[in-house]
């Protein structure tokens, strides 16, 4: 039996690059895509539960068939999961991104989110970004690396409870050195946020970020992806700091 795949992202069901992780991965087995209707970037794990949520058929051919669902990607994984696939999936892949989802944007990304919830759900889950936000991306530079990680994953499955955030560097394919698993560099956003005011004199704030990373720690994605590498960080949803549970056990009584 062909391996079952569930595809999903947050640039919406009409992004190229969700198209283009599609194919790849029908190389692969039975796919079945269920993404927003919608951009929903940057809306992490959240989900819906103060209305309905309504699902479209895009289209169906042998092997592939494509949903649009109204809410975020998390609803898309739980939706996917539950009622359109005919069994659990085998894996379950999100992206491929416009732009990078390494460091601190991990927390904030709808993609991640939705691999985050794969993973809670015990499916095997990776998400695939590209640092890059052109519309006219060359995904095509990005199939090496997919087609490699695909096949270690159903080949060597992913440990339990854990998944994996690739990212590719703005490279054509012949100049990315390689893969390398590590770890997620410590950054932060410098929030800028632009007060201005609307035509009947109402003030709003236009938020834009500035990424600050500093010198990334030479075992991290931002090294690596500078570097011209691809990155595998290894996630979980379990965010407990397990490393200061002792020094902080003097609160209890």
């Amino acid at each position: 039996m062909k391996p079952l795949i569930l595809i999903t992202n947050d640039d919406g069901v009409t992004s190229r690059g969700l198209r283009h992780l599609a194919a790849v991965a029908q190389e692969y087995g039975e796919v079945v895509v269920m993404a927003p209707d919608h951009n929903a970037s940057g809306v992490s794990s959240s989900i819906t539960f103060t209305r309905p949520l309504r699902v479209n058929l895009i289209s169906q051919e042998e092997s592939i068939s494509i949903y649009s669902c109204d809410g975020t990607p998390v609803d898309c994984v739980k939706i996917g999961i539950e009622h359109f696939c005919t069994r659990k999936p085998d894996l379950v892949l999100s992206g491929i991104n416009y732009g990078s989802n390494a460091s601190i944007n991990t927390i904030y990304s709808g993609t991640i989110g939705a691999v985050l919830e794969a993973c809670i759900k015990g499916c095997q889950a990776v998400g695939f970004s590209l640092l890059n936000h052109n519309p006219d991306a060359d995904f095509d530079a990005c199939t090496p690396s997919i087609r490699h990680i695909l096949s270690y994953v159903l080949q060597h499955p992913i440990p339990d409870f854990t998944a994996l955030n690739v990212n590719i560097p703005r490279l054509p394919a012949n100049q990315i050195k390689g893969i390398r698993v590590c770890q997620q560099a410590r950054a932060t956003w410098k929030d800028i946020l632009e007060k201005r005011i609307d035509p009947i004199r109402r003030p709003y704030w236009w938020l834009s970020l500035k990424l600050v990373c500093g010198n990334p720690p030479h075992d991290s994605d931002e090294h690596f992806l500078a570097e011209g590498y691809v990155t595998v960080v290894p996630i979980q949803p379990d965010f407990t700091a397990t490393q200061h549970l002792p020094s902080l056990k003097n609160i209890e009584i």
